[in-house]
């Protein structure tokens, strides 16, 4: 693993674990192009193998799956928050 590499895995939920949105992560300018809503909970799946750095994950509440977003905005809630 190279120097650049060393934040990914710290910075990636574990598989099937409680994640939220980051928005804090992004302009608020972007906030409304998200479908996710802030302060939900959502199922992490993990990362697309042919897509690095992308995931799925699926909304708690509705099942709704999402594809194709950055992992690096989940964040894994803790024990607490769960």
């Amino acid at each position: 693993m190279t120097e650049a590499d060393d934040s990914s895995p710290a910075s990636c939920p574990r598989y099937l674990s409680l994640v939220r949105f980051n928005f804090d992560s992004l302009p608020n300018d972007y906030h409304a192009k998200y479908p996710f809503v802030d302060g939900r909970t959502y199922i992490y799946f993990g990362e697309i193998p042919n897509m690095p750095g992308h995931c799925v994950v699926a909304d708690h509440q509705t099942g709704q799956l999402y594809s194709g977003y950055h992992t690096e905005n989940f964040i894994e809630l803790t024990e607490d928050e769960a």
